[in-house]
């Protein structure tokens, strides 16, 4: 399998993730797969980075995706970002995304850091999921 299913992995989950009303709110339409060039909002979404491993098999191909996805917020405490974070998960637990080319066989909440940036009031919490995709 090749990187083939990645941009229209990524598109799928930044549509579902926008289209929801609840995270919408609270981000205020912050969602990006990069920073802002201009000064960023105080609170926002990344779309990061990813790494894929083949997992094609005799019945077909397929390869396993690695997603990052990070909140980073300049709020005090950690727990507007937690919020943010919880509805995320919310979110991609078992979505229900149409992919432009491939399939999603399943998606699973991998692990979360949340940390302080080093050096000023920026606090992070990067989520990361695996997704399982096919090829059609």
């Amino acid at each position: 399998m090749t990187y083939v299913i990645a941009p229209a992995l990524q598109t799928a989950v930044f549509q579902h993730l926008q289209a929801d009303a609840v995270l919408n709110a609270l981000l205020a339409g912050a969602l990006y797969d990069a920073i802002p060039p201009a000064t960023p909002p105080a609170t926002y979404v990344l779309i990061g980075a990813e790494e894929v491993q083949d997992r094609s098999d005799v019945t077909g191909r397929g390869a396993e995706h690695k997603l990052v996805l990070s909140v980073v917020t300049n709020a005090t405490g950690f727990l507007a970002a937690k919020d943010i974070a919880a509805r995320i998960c919310e979110r991609l637990d078992a979505p229900d995304l149409t992919l432009a080319r491939g399939r999603l066989v399943a998606m699973w909440f991998e692990r979360a850091e949340a940390r302080r940036v080093e050096g000023d009031q920026t606090r992070r919490i990067d989520l990361r999921f695996r997704a399982r995709v096919e090829d059609s």
